[in-house]
């Protein structure tokens, strides 16, 4: 295919499907990541895909790190804006913090990562933008205002740019997982899970990091060329749009 992928947050969970998912279907993928080193060594050793070290939060950082990937590998054209953070609290006891930093991660995360793309996208009058935002995105979520506001933002986000690329060949699309089945989310109690959460889900159980993988595959195709500005729920029914 010949074509060059860049997934942030993609070494682990939902990332690390999408990337591998980008891998095997003859993309050439890099990854980022913001803290644990072990893991995406790890993650590189088992996969081949090379992991670039950088906070999508900081837009200097993310310009010097596109540069690098695009020096080492081409130039983007598939960008996987994943990466994303959670300061769960109710509404009250969440303080400036934590409120900034989930903005500055989830939010202007994809600003910041598909800033330094954009230009060249336009340029070569090809490019394949998608956003991971969420369910809670969509409907809001108690004790998650931060992340829902971000999330939302990030639906906003799509909508918008899709119409700028639109005539360059730039497609601009959003997924919004329900409950998947990562390392978070099966660190809730089994008791939490099965009585409280998985009842809500039409289809009766959590969703897999696969699932979403093949929904960024399809959108990252070809065949998605007159798809944008768009979202792709996948939450097996929980919220139906």
């Amino acid at each position: 295919m010949g074509r060059i992928a860049l997934v942030t947050g993609g070494t682990r969970g939902i990332g690390a499907a999408i990337s591998i998912a980008l891998n095997e279907a003859g993309y050439t993928v890099a990854t980022t990541y913001a803290r644990n080193d072990e893991v995406a060594t790890k993650f590189t050793a088992k996969t081949g895909i090379p992991t670039y070290k950088w906070s999508v939060a900081d837009y200097e950082e993310c310009a010097e790190g596109v540069a690098k990937v695009e020096a080492d590998l081409g130039p983007i054209d598939v960008l996987v804006n994943n990466a994303g953070i959670t300061r769960d609290g109710m509404f009250h006891k969440v303080t400036p913090q934590q409120w900034k930093e989930v903005i500055d991660t989830n939010l202007n995360g994809i600003f910041n990562m598909t800033h330094p793309i954009w230009s060249g996208m336009r340029d070569r009058r090809f490019g394949r933008i998608i956003n991971i935002s969420s369910i809670n995105g969509q409907k809001g979520q108690m004790g998650q205002v931060n992340y829902s506001a971000a999330k939302a933002g990030d639906l906003g986000f799509t909508k918008a740019l899709a119409q700028e690329g639109a005539l360059k060949g730039i497609t601009v699309n959003a997924i919004c997982p329900g409950y998947i089945g990562t390392e978070m989310v099966l660190a809730i109690p089994e008791k939490v899970l099965n009585e409280k959460i998985i009842p809500q889900i039409p289809v009766g159980r959590l969703g897999k990091p696969e699932e979403i993988a093949r929904c960024v595959l399809f959108l990252a195709s070809d065949d998605a060329e007159f798809i944008t500005g768009s979202t792709l729920t996948a939450n097996g029914g929980q919220f139906v749009v």
